[in-house]
């Protein structure tokens, strides 16, 4: 499956179950009225999912777009075996600590510089 909307780009491989989304600019609602049920959907159909998360030239979020992803974690709270964010921003960073208590799963951050090790750290056992 690949998806691409205003600030996201989406990309699950049914193999590894990785998904892999790209994220730029400030994410809104409307982004996650189009990502959601792309994910939704997937879980239903593979099960557990694992993310790889990369931020480019990354603003945040909407408070309408924060309140869909706290809902999306706790809707999916044991649907996620790992999350790895890639990113440049010390912001970014403490996102990777706030989000650990909203999945079951293991979160890491990793800077950009070191995006071939997320990439290995997200297909681990």
């Amino acid at each position: 499956m690949a998806v691409t909307f205003h600030e996201v780009d989406l990309q699950a491989d049914s193999v590894t179950n990785v998904v892999r989304v790209h994220v730029s600019g400030k994410l809104t609602k409307e982004d996650y009225d189009l990502l959601v049920p792309q994910l939704d959907q997937w879980i239903a159909e593979h099960g557990k999912i694992r993310i790889l998360l990369t931020m480019e030239d990354f603003h945040g979020w909407t408070l309408s777009a924060a309140w869909e992803d706290t809902k999306f974690g706790m809707k999916h709270f044991r649907d996620v075996e790992k999350i790895a964010m890639v990113g440049d921003k010390a912001w970014e960073h403490g996102m990777a600590v706030f989000c650990k208590p909203f999945i079951m799963g293991k979160v890491k951050y990793f800077d950009k510089s070191e995006a071939d090790k997320a990439e290995q750290w997200i297909l681990e056992d």
